[in-house]
């Protein structure tokens, strides 16, 4: 599942509390088959000003079919039809941090971590 943290339409707290919810009615395993990323600065589904193109779909289906648990998935920022900036999108409650090295337009230089 993602959410933008900056949609205007829905709350972007209530991605979190669903999935903290279902974290907690299921337990340790929630990670075993659910995913939730936030996306910043992204409104509802796409558009904002930050990354908000991304392929949610592969890492899903690599997941279901091959096992493959997404880590993160590499969001895009594109601007009249360049890449201007990508980030790593980081499964809740990680999130981006740069290694302080090398581009901080370039996902690359950023790891997902815990708060």
């Amino acid at each position: 599942m993602y959410f933008g943290w900056a949609d205007a339409g829905l709350n972007p707290r209530m991605g979190v509390e669903y999935y903290e919810q279902v974290a907690e009615r299921m337990g340790p395993s929630t990670n075993s088959f659910f995913r939730l990323f936030m996306v910043p600065r992204m409104f509802q589904c796409d558009g904002g000003v930050g990354v908000s193109t991304f392929d949610a779909m592969t890492p899903l289906v690599r997941w279901v079919e091959k096992g493959v648990v997404p880590e993160r998935i590499i969001g895009s920022r594109i601007v009249e039809g360049k890449t201007i900036r990508t980030r790593p999108l980081c499964p809740y409650p990680q999130v981006a941090r740069y290694t302080g090295t090398g581009s901080i337009d370039d996902a690359a230089h950023f790891i997902c971590r815990q708060p």
